[in-house]
C-alpha cells in the first residue's frame, strides 16, 4: 500500500523546504544539488525543448531547465510549493495536481523531456512502473525520462544505509535499482541507473 501523503504536509513544509534539504547534508538528502544537475546533464536538454516537471515542488529542478531556454510545465499536488515555484519562474505554466489522481487536462500533450527529483519513493514498485508507464506514452520521438530520487543499487545496499542512519531512518518505497531495472525493461523500457550518492540515484527512462 502507498504511504499516505496528504498536500498539507507539503504545503506546511514550503516555507523552509529550500533552506532545509540545502542544509540537510546527509540521509535523505544528501547531495541534493548534485542530484538535481545530474537530472539535467543526462537529460541533455536544449532551447525551446518542452519540459514537464512533475513534483516540481518550489522549483529547484526546473529552474536550471529555464536557464537553458526551455519551454517549462510544472505539475505539483502542493499548493504552497507551487506558489514558491512561481516566484522562480515567471515564464513556466503550472498545475496543480495529484499523480494519484487522473491526468490534467493542461498536460494533453506530448513532451521532450519529463524529469522529477525526490517524489515517486512514496509509491511501491508496481505504481512507479504503472506511473513511469504513463507518462512514456507521453514523450515525444526521441523523447526521454530522467529521475532522480532516493536509490539505492540493491537491497543489501540499502540496509547498510539504514543501518548507519539508526534512528533517522523513514520507511518509505525507495528505489532498488536492480529490481527496478528489470521491471521497467520488462514491460518494453529502455532504462538506465546511475548512484550519485550513497542514498541517491538518477533513472534514464526511454521507450526500446
Amino acid at each position: 500500500m502507498t504511504v499516505l501523503f496528504p498536500p498539507s504536509e507539503f504545503d506546511a513544509w514550503a516555507e523552509t523546504y529550500d533552506q532545509s534539504v540545502l542544509e540537510y547534508q546527509q540521509f535523505p538528502f544528501d547531495v541534493y544539488e548534485r542530484a538535481l544537475d545530474t537530472v539535467v546533464a543526462l537529460a541533455q536538454a536544449r532551447p525551446n525543448m518542452s519540459v514537464l516537471d512533475l513534483g516540481t515542488g518550489t522549483g529547484n529542478l526546473a529552474l536550471r531547465f529555464a536557464r537553458l531556454g526551455c519551454k517549462l510545465w510544472c505539475m505539483d499536488f502542493s499548493e504552497a510549493m507551487l506558489a514558491k515555484a512561481c516566484q522562480k519562474l515567471p515564464g513556466a505554466r503550472f498545475v496543480l495536481s495529484d499523480l494519484r489522481a487522473g491526468w490534467p487536462s493542461e498536460l494533453e500533450r506530448e513532451f521532450d523531456r519529463i524529469v522529477s527529483a525526490y517524489v515517486l519513493h512514496h509509491f511501491a514498485l508496481d505504481e512507479k512502473v504503472r506511473i513511469v508507464k504513463s507518462l512514456a506514452a507521453r514523450l515525444a520521438p526521441g523523447g526521454r525520462m530522467v529521475i532522480a530520487d532516493i536509490a539505492f543499487p540493491d537491497a543489501q545496499a540499502m540496509e547498510m544505509v539504514k543501518v548507519s542512519v539508526g534512528e533517522d531512518w523513514e520507511d518509505e518505497f525507495y528505489w532498488l535499482a536492480d529490481e527496478s531495472l528489470a521491471a521497467l525493461q520488462k514491460i518494453g523500457l529502455k532504462a538506465t541507473y546511475r548512484q550519485v550518492s550513497s542514498c541517491a540515484g538518477v533513472f534514464v527512462i526511454q521507450p526500446a
